[in-house]
């Protein structure tokens, strides 16, 4: 783990958010859940090449937006199998305290609706698609 994402990794768990991206002097937080925050983050059109996440959950379509936004390198609390997968594949180093099979939705009583827009998809800008458009038929 690089120093930026031991950074990230200890704002994240010291301050309570959801994800903080470091670079630097530069640091960038959140304390929404889900995916919106980077969402948000990728909407800005910004390259964030050069920041380290720290993230409590990473699931394949958080991994995505990660890819899109060029991150370095990734430190998650939980991250799913597909996730780690799918940041192997696009060679950004990834460390987690726990590896999950798939992640569960807020209520446990199933699987991310997000993971499973994903889970097939294998192209960033595609997997964006399905995230927009799942995030409109939950709201």
């Amino acid at each position: 783990m690089n120093s930026k994402t031991k950074k990230a990794k200890d704002i994240l768990l010291e301050n309570g958010y959801t994800c903080v991206l470091c670079n630097g002097n530069d640091t960038i937080t959140s304390k929404e859940r889900g995916i919106k925050p980077l969402l948000s983050l990728y909407n800005t059109k910004q390259n964030f090449s050069g920041y380290s996440a720290a993230d409590r959950v990473v699931g394949k379509a958080a991994a995505f937006v990660y890819i899109l936004l060029k991150v370095d390198e990734i430190y998650a609390e939980i991250i799913s199998e597909p996730a780690k997968q799918i940041l192997e594949k696009y060679k950004i180093p990834v460390s987690a305290k726990t590896t999950s099979k798939l992640i569960r939705n807020r209520e446990g009583t199933g699987f991310c609706p997000m993971e499973t827009a994903v889970i097939k998809i294998t192209d960033p800008k595609k997997a964006v698609e399905a995230i927009e458009n799942t995030l409109k038929t939950l709201n």
